[in-house]
């Protein structure tokens, strides 16, 4: 399989949510906590050659490769197996016993919907709220971001992990893992992130 998407950084992720409704969008899941496990081997070869090996649970176990992603016009393309697996811890000693660890623990809440040919993801992430639009191509991942009025060029290039570590190094955050209990009373602005709002291009 082939991923292509777009990531956004938003200050408003409501309003999406309110116009996804009213142009009819279908709710594919409703809001959900995702916890996510990142595995790299010895050394982070992985992870140097931008690629992802990664345990997700949420309301069901998958394990999902992807290979070093292509960007093009703020547009991420990259190869992805995915498929689901039927015990989360098992499947942890599992990778562990050959040999992988855990790069970095991550929660995210996630709300996905369809419209037209896109997948839509509203994302809420301990330091921020983001959209992901994933499609068959540019162009129609283009034609929703123009439908929300996003702005292109506030498109986030990078993986959410990459973001945390933006963050990490910006407030001297001492812990790893990205979840919500570690983020309680730490505020994050865009400074942090090195991002733009796509909704509040002034950011």
């Amino acid at each position: 399989m082939q991923e292509t998407e777009v990531k956004f950084y938003v200050r408003d992720l409501n309003r999406l949510k309110v116009s996804l409704e009213e142009l009819g969008a279908q709710l594919v899941q409703a809001r959900v906590l995702e916890t996510n496990l990142r595995f790299d081997l010895p050394g982070a070869s992985l992870r140097a050659e931008g690629r992802v090996l990664r345990l997700r649970r949420d309301t069901a176990v998958r394990l999902t490769y992807k290979g070093a992603s292509k960007k093009e016009t703020g547009i991420l393309s990259r190869e992805e197996i995915e498929f689901v697996v039927e015990d989360f811890e098992r499947a942890k000693q599992f990778l562990e016993a050959l040999g992988y660890q855990k790069l970095v623990h991550y929660e995210k809440y996630r709300t996905t919907y369809d419209l037209g040919e896109t997948h839509i993801m509203l994302d809420e992430l301990p330091y921020g709220d983001f959209v992901e639009i994933e499609g068959e191509d540019a162009r129609s991942i283009r034609a929703v971001a123009d439908q929300f009025n996003l702005s292109w060029e506030t498109a986030v290039s990078t993986s959410y992990v990459a973001l945390f570590e933006r963050v990490r190094k910006a407030l001297k955050l001492s812990f790893q893992d990205i979840s919500f209990a570690n983020f309680d009373g730490i505020n994050v602005d865009v400074t942090h992130l090195g991002a733009r709002a796509a909704d509040d291009t002034d950011s």
